[in-house]
């Protein structure tokens, strides 16, 4: 039968926010009364929260099987003619067999994708409307594209040099610092474009006034994955002998060591909470493992090396091994006996990244980009004053005004996103 989606739980009330007790055992008197006030602020957000969760009515679908069926056999032609129109409209496949393979990454609020060929082919697509905003050749070698705070600016590292390039494809700066850089994350609330270059340094780049924050000597040889942790903004490297290390820009030695692999580490990459991160290496295993006390939860067997992992907004775990890619539900928590989704490429995937506030799945692949419908794998409830997927030009400027007036200082990156907050005592 044809699969179809249904209805999940509802979205359940938030926990009220309880305070703790910072301010007892503190001897001035106006420290005391600021800190009070700043727990019943946020006490009184919490239970504003609560309230508003009431009026979040949109719920989570999922694919179902039927008796002995199995979901991860579904085809997607079959999963497109079961959903809506619109849904079905984001299913497509894009043949661009000469200048692969591809690099996808899309904005923050799902309204942009940025392709990056291998041999220099460069495009961003509004890919709802499927309306092309522009398009150019490097002539060149392109390793890695990333949007920085909005769709309106993107960097490309090209065989040399890092550039960055505005949505209408003109080059508005060329990086001669950057060199031989190989992968790219940008930390939006810092407003930081982070490299990791064939040389084996990190590079930390302040976009918003074009400054060099910081640049780490790795010594732990070609850097080829790299990763951001939505918690705390700490970076996390993949290397050649099997280790992922942490690093943030205001030290200039890894944080945490961890040796994941017998072999070189494929890829990394963390769920939205910060919780949880998975690495794939080239002995062919994916683990899982707890980023608060560094320890692995379990482990899948993949048919290839998985060279791209992502974890969507709802959880969902996606990998690239070869032309096959595998999507497992819940395969954070506890492991999962099977796939929740497969599906055959016509290429080696190089790349995917899950769509935000989206059921779809993007991914890069040497003859094209394919789009693919993951139900429940976008979080159907999105904040329009964090990230608004329709958003007009002039709420655009508004909120990127705003977020340079709330930037977060570099210095304040640590590992325990708590710290920050404590008050010594004493």
């Amino acid at each position: 039968k044809a699969p179809g989606t249904t209805q999940g739980t509802p979205v359940t009330r938030m926990q009220v926010y309880r305070p703790p007790l910072v301010w007892q055992g503190i001897g001035d008197r106006r420290l005391k009364r600021h800190l009070r006030k700043g727990e019943k602020e946020r006490e009184q957000a919490s239970r504003t929260a609560a309230r508003m969760e009431l009026l979040r009515q949109e719920v989570v679908g999922g694919l179902e099987a039927e008796g002995m069926e199995q979901t991860r056999r579904f085809r997607q032609e079959e999963i497109a003619a079961a959903v809506p129109v619109a849904t079905a409209a984001q299913y497509f496949n894009l043949c661009l067999d000469t200048f692969g393979p591809y690099s996808v990454d899309y904005s923050r609020n799902g309204r942009c994708l940025l392709l990056g060929g291998r041999k220099g082919h460069v495009a961003v697509v509004d890919w709802r409307s499927k309306k092309l905003t522009c398009e150019f050749h490097v002539h060149e070698t392109l390793r890695d594209v990333q949007f920085l705070h909005n769709e309106m600016m993107f960097a490309a590292a090209q065989k040399r040099y890092l550039h960055v390039y505005d949505s209408t494809g003109m080059e508005l700066h060329c990086l001669k610092q950057h060199l031989l850089i190989n992968s790219l994350c940008f930390l939006p609330y810092h407003f930081l474009l982070v490299s990791a270059s064939e040389r084996g340094s990190l590079h930390y780049l302040d976009t918003s006034t074009g400054q060099l924050v910081a640049e780490h000597k790795v010594r732990l040889g070609p850097l080829r994955c790299i990763a951001q942790n939505p918690h705390n903004a700490a970076v996390h490297l993949g290397h050649v002998n099997g280790t992922v290390s942490l690093w943030t820009p205001n030290i200039k030695t890894a944080q945490v060591k961890m040796l994941c692999h017998r072999g070189p580490v494929m890829s990394v990459a963390i769920d939205k909470e910060g919780w949880s991160m998975v690495t794939a290496g080239m002995d062919a295993l994916v683990k899982v493992w707890d980023v608060r006390t560094f320890k692995p939860l379990h482990s899948y067997r993949s048919p290839r090396p998985a060279l791209a992992l992502d974890v969507s907004q709802r959880g969902l775990l996606a990998a690239s091994c070869g032309r096959l890619v595998q999507v497992w539900r819940g395969g954070l928590r506890g492991r999962s006996e099977a796939p929740y989704l497969q599906h055959s490429l016509s290429g080696d995937g190089s790349s995917l990244q899950f769509v935000p506030f989206e059921d779809c799945l993007g991914v890069g692949h040497s003859s094209g980009v394919s789009s693919l419908i993951v139900p429940g794998a976008g979080e159907p409830n999105f904040d329009a004053l964090e990230l608004n997927p329709f958003e007009s030009k002039k709420q655009r400027r508004e909120g990127e005004v705003k977020q340079l007036l709330e930037k977060i200082p570099a210095e304040l990156i640590t590992l325990d996103a708590d710290d920050i907050s404590k008050v010594e005592q004493g």
